[in-house]
């Protein structure tokens, strides 16, 4: 593959494509924030705003700002989805809502403590740029709400009895391995340190299963497997979007040995993951090959490819594994083959199991302003920021 001429292509793709089109159709000029439920010519078809996809959007552009160019535009931007989220986001102790009206009643309470996270990234990637006291401290106080949750998430709103049969969920240790490289210049290199040690540990000796070779979605408290539609479930993107996670602390650490892990796991969970009957990644599987309880097992989804892109390329700078270039070529070709929308901007987000689009939509209540312009970003960017472990 032309590496060289891929990183145009992903450069290309995310100034001249993606972020046109959310800069275009995605502000509320009445209300603020962002509309999300876009069609796919960009056209609105619902007005309800949902906090993580509203923080992830001013993350985005916070970023780009940061990383890329100070461009006054993306700057502007970001404000006017953290104006809103300060204003209607929460219930007055940063604990937030999970969805609203356009104008910014809540309509769903504060269960979902990803809404939590995804504002704490929001704010403290935008205090990066303004340098605004206020928006450090949003950020704070949302992180420090996210540690006292974090063994019992969902808290008053969880609807499981724990007691009966108790497991762990590999998402929040996930995201928080990435939250705290994000938020270094908002709460110190000590406590980030001190918080990312317990969790490469928790990830890669508990939901990481040592006999399948695999990572859990759910695990009982000491990592053993509950034999259960839970406990044998398979997210494989998570896995691998997990993995490029753990390759950046990897790097941080001059861990090699974490990094080859990570490598390894990635190509594992692949080798797992993918359909060889009609390409690309499946969504949902269960470990021990039953009928999974999710109905959407065999759907094709933007984000399982374009994390598992990152997690393969990275791998391939970082290591020189071959199987990561080849794997990454095989990803690259189905994901531009499949989501590429070659008549309006953005991707589709989901396909059937056969590669064809089952919603036309480019953004709504899961889909929105990050996986594409993040995986894009990174795409283009980890050839030159990469750098090998001596």
């Amino acid at each position: 593959m032309d590496l060289k001429a891929l990183k145009e292509l992903y450069k290309s793709e995310l100034f001249d494509n993606v972020l046109p089109f959310w800069l275009q159709h995605s502000p509320d000029n009445d209300y603020g924030g962002y509309f999300t439920c876009l069609a796919r010519d960009g056209s609105v078809f619902d007005t309800d705003k949902f906090i993580w996809l509203q923080a992830r959007q001013v993350w985005t552009f916070s970023m780009l700002y940061n990383n890329v160019e100070r461009r006054q535009e993306w700057l502007d931007f970001a404000v006017v989805g953290s104006e809103f989220l300060r204003k209607y986001g929460h219930d007055g102790s940063f604990n937030w809502y999970f969805s609203l009206t356009r104008e910014g009643k809540p309509l769903v309470q504060p269960y979902n403590i990803f809404s939590d996270c995804f504002a704490t990234m929001a704010f403290g990637e935008l205090y990066k740029a303004t340098g605004d006291e206020m928006h450090r401290q949003i950020a704070v106080d949302t992180y420090r709400n996210i540690i006292r949750r974090k063994d019992h998430p969902k808290g008053k709103y969880c609807k499981t009895v724990p007691e009966t049969r108790p497991l762990k969920n590999f998402a929040l240790p996930m995201i928080l391995s990435n939250l705290s490289l994000i938020l270094e210049e908002v709460i110190g290199t000590e406590e980030v340190d001190s918080l990312l040690h317990p969790l490469v540990k928790e990830i890669t000796t508990h939901f990481y299963n040592r006999e399948a070779g695999l990572v859990f979605e759910n695990v009982a408290p000491d990592g053993s497997l509950s034999d259960s539609f839970e406990g044998r479930l398979l997210n494989p993107g998570h896995t691998c979007e997990a993995m490029w996670f753990l390759m950046d602390i990897g790097v941080r650490f001059q861990d090699r040995k974490l990094i080859d892990f990570a490598v390894e796991t990635t190509l594992r969970t692949i080798d797992f993951g993918w359909d060889r009957e009609f390409g690309g990644m499946f969504y949902f599987l269960d470990y021990k090959g039953y009928p999974p309880q999710q109905l959407e097992w065999d759907q094709k989804l933007w984000w399982v490819h374009i994390e598992t892109m990152i997690a393969l390329l990275k791998g391939y700078h970082l290591t020189d594994n071959p199987d990561c270039l080849r794997w990454f070529e095989t990803f690259h070709n189905y994901t531009w083959e499949h989501f590429k929308d070659r008549e309006y901007p953005e991707w589709f987000g989901y396909l059937n199991r056969q590669g064809a689009p089952l919603l036309t939509l480019k953004g709504g209540k899961w889909k929105g302003c990050f996986h594409v312009p993040r995986g894009l970003y990174q795409l283009y960017t980890t050839p030159d920021n990469t750098l090998k472990l001596t």
